[in-house]
């Protein structure tokens, strides 16, 4: 069995990042808080495989701030989801709270990011709410 050198919070961030369901929960499990950040200061939101959504849902259920912004880019998950044309992890973040009206350092809202990329099911259900 291999053991980890890195620091909890790193192991969360890259569970998440690839998608990896059961370490994620594990590693909550353990007690590792859901919302610190990694060595490069982004939280396992932040970081996690967007098109995971059942990542997205164990992170959420164990207190994930789903309006967590990007140091650099004022970006949020749902900002990240929205880009990506990821749209069961945007209505998971939606159902989670996340601020739909959140703007990023450009003054873009999620609906905004996902109408520059293409994302029409996304603009669609956005513009439900």
């Amino acid at each position: 069995m291999l053991v980890s050198t890195a620091a909890p919070e790193d192991e969360l961030a890259s569970a998440a990042a690839t998608g990896n369901t059961e370490r994620v929960g594990i590693l909550l499990q353990d007690g590792v808080d859901v919302n610190a950040v990694n060595c490069f200061g982004r939280t396992p939101l932040q970081v996690m495989m967007m098109g995971s959504t059942a990542v997205a849902h164990l992170l959420l259920r164990h207190g994930a701030n789903p309006n967590v912004s990007d140091c650099h880019t004022g970006a949020t998950p749902l900002h990240d989801a929205a880009r990506e044309g990821f749209l069961e992890t945007v209505e998971i973040l939606i159902q989670f709270h996340a601020d739909k009206n959140a703007t990023d350092n450009r003054n873009y809202r999620p609906i905004d990011v996902a109408r520059e990329n293409g994302h029409l099911e996304v603009v669609s259900y956005l513009e439900s709410l």
